[in-house]
């Protein structure tokens, strides 16, 4: 197990803590993860990337696995090369888009009818758009897709994971949200020039806000929220949105097994069960704040949570 003074030296480098250099000697003296027979984990985004690592990490331990996915297609040959590795393995397979709101509401409600329950929750879906778009619903796209589905399907999920209590919700958040401060004032990047980059640090912020109010609503309940950062890994999403990063990181960048792994300790491992509203990297509970400028309010936050209500049409519990 890596000391703590190396380890604040490595995150604080951000060169070392963040690349496979950093998950190279973190990872030295971890014990494996228990078996998860018997227990339901749902992801979102698992077709590629960290999702589908996870999805594969988690169907090792014995979990049953849904796979929540925008593209039936790409869902299906994720499925398939789970089952390559495995032979035999429980995967279901729905079509979930999170940046709608009726996706999101059909989905949850064929979910709730079908699992017999829901150990954990995986919310790794995500979007970094270049441009300014609108989702079907209106919402700035990174938002919706990123905040507001999530936030959504979380809240109507609740009760499955009430009855499947201890259960977890995992939000994969992003190293980026260091570098940028909740802007409920901006929430749909409607000011100024849209910087793609920028909004998705900002929503990535927002996740682990909302991560940190969902673990003060559901104290008590069973359900315990995190958050984890991955690092930087070789994911089609960086590979994409970040060319330039891609390039100049590609020797340093994780793979996705190494990027995941947090989100299988998560899920799987006892000591987060019992330290509710963590943001977590390598194993470990990480601050959430670097810079005193990125610091938001308690107003800005209980509005940050108003807003996610209101753009989901739901009312406050």
């Amino acid at each position: 197990m890596t000391s703590s003074l190396l380890d604040t030296v490595l995150d604080l480098s951000v060169l070392g803590g963040y690349t496979n250099l950093g998950y190279g000697i973190r990872s030295r003296g971890w014990s494996p993860l228990p078996r998860m027979d018997g227990k339901v984990v749902l992801i979102t985004g698992a077709t590629s990337g960290l999702g589908l690592a996870a999805a594969d990490g988690f169907a090792r331990l014995g979990a049953t696995i849904w796979l929540a996915v925008r593209n039936r297609e790409r869902g299906e040959a994720a499925r398939a090369r789970i089952l390559e590795h495995l032979g035999e393995a429980d995967i279901h397979l729905e079509r979930c888009d999170l940046s709608g709101l009726e996706s999101v509401c059909r989905f949850a409600a064929r979910f709730a009818a079908q699992a017999p329950r829901l150990d954990v929750l995986v919310h790794n879906a995500g979007v970094l758009a270049q441009e300014r778009e609108s989702s079907v619903d209106g919402i700035e796209l990174t938002l919706a897709t990123n905040v507001i589905g999530p936030f959504l399907l979380t809240q109507m999920l609740i009760p499955v994971l009430e009855r499947s209590a201890p259960s977890r919700v995992i939000n994969v958040s992003s190293g980026r949200m260091y570098t940028q401060k909740l802007r409920v004032d901006d929430l749909q990047s409607e000011q100024g020039e849209f910087d793609g980059p920028t909004v998705y640090a900002r929503t990535k912020r927002a996740e682990v806000v909302l991560t940190e109010l969902w673990a003060e609503r559901l104290a008590g309940t069973g359900v315990t929220v995190h958050a984890m950062h991955p690092g930087w890994a070789d994911t089609p999403g960086v590979r994409s949105s970040l060319p330039r990063f891609y390039r100049v990181t590609r020797p340093l960048l994780r793979s996705p097994d190494q990027g995941a792994d947090t989100i299988l300790w998560l899920g799987a491992a006892a000591e987060p069960g019992d330290r509710p509203g963590g943001f977590w990297h390598d194993r470990r509970r990480r601050p959430t704040h670097l810079l005193p400028k990125t610091r938001e309010t308690e107003a800005e936050r209980r509005r940050l949570w108003a807003e996610c209500l209101a753009l989901t049409s739901t009312n406050p519990s």
